[in-house]
């Protein structure tokens, strides 16, 4: 198998179950509706398990932009193969959305709630802040590469690092997700955004534009930071983009903090002159 079907049915596996998981949650009349976030979490855990042991064994199984990136900056992957990778990737989140499209043919139409709709395909956060968005996915995909470097340094018998991996999405889901959905993943959420535009989805609304670059630029940003932390922190190496990102980090998370805060002291001001 080429590397370029290899991530490409990797991530198609990914979001098959991944995307599966949401839409059997949040779909009018499934069975699996209203189950609830920790079935979405567990979900998503086992959707990357399973793109793990389908191409594993034949790309490492990246099965996203964000970690291709990240392993590209910390010098574990050749750039050359980056547009390789990053293009099946997305090419297979695409395919594994219209695959799901076709599992839930019925449930479309029965389902009034666009946001719903979209929530299946893309992500969207719990609370509409740009700064505090960008940050939130920023973090998420930080520790995802963190988490990966920690296990790539550890021996596992044989077959269990896809569950590890797996388990680490779990953890980052639950703890981190509920903030913006948790992409961590460019392709994921990108891939199937596009996939929802074009689909003739029964009353589906728009697709969220708008915040469609969060969980694109957040992750990457979170993914190389990442990677180039754990070569600095654990090995010393102190690369010039490690200190180029650290400001970058910096600034947008104090940024994103004043922002938060002054919003806070504005709502305390219409809350007081009410009073008054």
């Amino acid at each position: 198998m080429s590397e370029f079907v290899a991530e490409l049915i990797g991530t198609m596996i990914l979001i098959i179950f991944g995307s599966g998981v949401v839409g059997g949650v949040v779909l009018k009349d499934s069975k699996a509706e209203g189950a609830g976030w920790v079935v979405v979490t567990i979900g998503w855990g086992l959707a990357v398990t399973m793109g793990v042991y389908a191409v594993g064994s034949f790309t490492g199984a990246h099965i996203n932009p964000a970690v291709t990136l990240g392993f590209a900056a910390a010098g574990e992957f050749p750039w050359s193969k980056v547009p390789l990778y990053v293009s099946a990737q997305m090419i297979g989140a695409a395919i594994g959305a219209v695959i799901v499209f076709f599992n839930y043919l019925p449930h479309w139409k029965k389902t009034k709630d666009q946001a719903a709709k979209l929530g299946v395909f893309a992500t969207d956060p719990a609370v509409r802040s740009p700064s505090s968005n960008l940050v939130s996915e920023m973090v998420g995909t930080f520790v995802l590469l963190m988490g990966l470097m920690f296990i790539g340094a550890n021996d596992f018998t044989e077959g269990l690092n896809p569950l590890i991996v797996g388990a680490l999405i779990v953890a980052i889901g639950m703890s981190l997700g509920g903030a913006t959905g948790y992409a961590i993943n460019p392709a994921r959420d990108l891939g199937p955004r596009i996939a929802h535009a074009l689909l003739p989805i029964p009353g589906k609304g728009g697709s969220d534009w708008g915040y469609a670059w969060i969980p694109v630029v957040g992750p990457i940003l979170g993914g190389i930071y990442g990677a180039v932390f754990y070569r600095a922190l654990f090995l010393g190496e102190f690369t010039a983009l490690f200190w180029v990102l650290s400001v970058v980090m910096a600034v947008i998370l104090v940024g994103a903090a004043r922002s938060e805060l002054k919003k806070g002291e504005t709502m305390a001001d219409k809350i007081e002159e009410k009073v008054v």
